[in-house]
């Protein structure tokens, strides 16, 4: 199979739920690329369950490259959507695309996500007529946790669904060719979705967005004993069962059950 292209995404809208994930590795890659997953988000979220931050605004323009870069080399069939993280659009507009250039020529990716509406339009409008496809964000922003002083729903007085509504038809208008709708009320997510005539992506924004996305870490239970938030579905608690193969293999090394006679070589 070929790789989903920018207008299969946009073709997916009203006729199939598109599936996505965030990855960062090779083995999830290559699982997720077995598994149909139809977008993979190389998100900067990288820096919460890989690199160990406690904010995405710490996260690199180089970090996402390294990971889209493993990424994209081992899937095959996947849309490969890169987050352009804190500070690498926001300065100017020639910075904007000269950092998603970087991420799609030496990423590998196959676009960029940038979070914002009317605020870096003009950001997202440079970019893709410099020939790059863009992934909108609206809702809660990770990147604006300093501004927003916590992670919380957003949307919920009348002024806030105004403007996430109004920038998102106009990142419609400005090209992009999805969405992605975080942590807002399942009917605002719903009254966007309806407006806008390309794909929506939820993330804890209800049931009826044209697709779903979770970051995979959240997924596995590899998040060790931090309480899943609400709108995550919990599949398989690996980092437990993880955990207890470590303290097993720490175990056994401590007396001498490893390695035993048939981890020999003669």
């Amino acid at each position: 199979m070929k790789r989903k292209t920018v207008l299969d995404i946009k073709n997916m809208k009203g006729i199939s739920p598109i599936s996505a994930l965030t990855c960062y590795s090779y083995f999830n890659a290559v699982a997720m690329d077995e598994a149909g997953i139809d977008i993979i988000l190389i998100g900067d979220s990288v820096g919460n369950v890989i690199l160990g931050y406690d904010t995405t605004i710490k996260v690199e323009v180089e970090d996402i490259i390294y990971h889209s870069k493993i990424v994209a080399s081992h899937n095959k069939t996947s849309f490969i959507v890169s987050d352009m993280p804190f500070m690498s659009y926001q300065v100017s507009k020639e910075k904007a695309i000269e950092n998603a250039g970087k991420i799609i020529k030496y990423g590998y990716s196959n676009a960029v996500k940038i979070e914002g509406g009317e605020e870096v339009l003009d950001k997202i409008t440079a970019i893709i007529s410099a020939g790059i496809p863009v992934m909108g964000h609206l809702g809660l922003m990770p990147q604006s946790i300093n501004k927003l002083g916590k992670y919380c729903i957003q949307g919920i007085t009348e002024k806030d669904k105004e403007k996430i509504i109004k920038d998102a038809l106009l990142l419609e208008k400005s090209g992009v060719f999805a969405i992605t709708l975080e942590c807002i009320p399942e009917i605002l997510a719903k009254e966007i979705t309806e407006k806008v005539k390309i794909p929506t992506i939820g993330i804890g924004a209800g049931r009826y967005t044209d697709g779903q996305i979770l970051v995979v870490n959240d997924i596995l239970g590899l998040n060790f004993d931090k309480k899943p938030k609400k709108f995550v579905k919990v599949y398989k608690n690996i980092g437990k069962e993880i955990k207890n193969v470590f303290k097993k293999y720490n175990k056994d090394v401590k007396n001498h059950l490893f390695p035993d006679i048939n981890n020999i070589i003669r």
